[in-house]
């Protein structure tokens, strides 16, 4: 069992940048890929970026490459969603999961564990 908590989501103008976080419990942690994603009303859901270190793969979604770095630390049990550039199109509530090892790293992914999520209202 894997538990995710997200933290660092509010409010910011465009153009502004916010660093997300989200703890990560449980023992499978080093066979499971961290990702966030996104979703609010009028856009399906969408993963915004995914990281699998076994793999060595990063995956970014076309709509924020450039903006959004993941980063992760084993050590600490920790993911990050750097999110620089902010657009108003990124308001949504994001969401930490986690996933196996296999792809697909967008939303097609089986990510079958999730954080209760964290609001970003960017306007």
């Amino acid at each position: 069992h894997v538990q995710l908590v997200e933290s660092g989501g509010g409010s910011v103008q465009a153009g502004g940048s916010l660093r997300l976080s989200c703890t990560v419990s449980g023992k499978t942690y080093s066979r499971t890929c961290m990702g966030w994603i996104r979703q609010t009303t009028g856009k399906e859901r969408e993963a915004v970026a995914a990281d699998c270190r076994r793999l060595e793969i990063t995956y970014y979604a076309d709509s924020v490459k450039g903006r959004f770095t993941i980063s992760q630390d084993n050590a600490k049990r920790t993911v990050w969603l750097q999110k620089n550039s902010l657009k108003p199109e990124d308001t949504a509530m994001y969401y930490c999961a986690a996933k196996g090892i296999a792809g697909p790293w967008n939303e097609r992914g089986n990510y079958n564990y999730w954080g209760q999520g964290t609001q970003v209202t960017v306007s």
